[in-house]
């Protein structure tokens, strides 16, 4: 499991949940990481005649360790229910921290268009930036929070899946303006 360590350079607009899905294959075997199937950890919406596509059950069965190898989930239902994820353990794939709350830049906006549960959000609301094919002010993105921190403690503001949408749509400005970089989750889905 890892954050990435630097997004598409484009907002949201990823290439889809492929393009997606590659940036992560990449960025793990670069860290070292090779046998492994990287899978973005992205919902995406029905759209087109295509079904919706939840981020759990893109990811595999778990356990699922960070790149110092602290656990933090044993399975999809502990990652969805009280995963070890915060500051000290979402990690990139090189085992940095990633800027959350109180640092310059905030960078703790994590992309999922994921609900709390991983599972996509209906068609009505745009909450994947397109299904990850938009980069520019239309559309809006569900992001998370990695350090589980918001402007209170109350949910869904800790959550590090579903906090809140982005503002001002799917362009790297708009993510910046509310604490992202265009960064997500990936995990081993084998």
């Amino acid at each position: 499991f890892f954050v990435t360590s630097v997004g598409s350079g484009k907002g949201a607009d990823l290439g889809g949940l492929e393009g997606a899905d590659r940036h992560c294959q990449s960025l793990a075997e670069a860290a070292g990481s090779r046998g492994r199937v990287w899978r973005a950890y992205l919902s995406t919406q029905a759209a087109g005649g295509a079904p919706a596509v939840n981020a759990r059950d893109r990811i595999g069965r778990g356990p699922w360790r960070n790149a110092k190898g602290v656990e933090i989930a044993k399975d999809v239902d502990d990652l969805h229910g009280d995963p070890a994820i915060d500051k000290q353990t979402a990690l990139t794939e090189k085992g940095e921290p990633v800027k959350g709350r109180g640092d310059q830049p905030n960078m703790h906006d994590i992309l999922t268009g994921s609900q709390p549960d991983g599972t996509a959000f209906a068609a009505a609301e745009d909450r994947t930036c397109g299904n990850w094919t938009r980069g520019g002010a239309e559309g809006a993105v569900m992001v998370g929070h990695h350090d589980r921190m918001g402007l209170n403690d109350l949910p869904p503001a800790k959550s590090w899946n579903s906090s809140h949408p982005s503002r001002g749509g799917c362009s790297q400005d708009a993510l910046r303006s509310t604490g992202g970089a265009g960064l997500f989750y990936c995990f081993a889905a084998n």
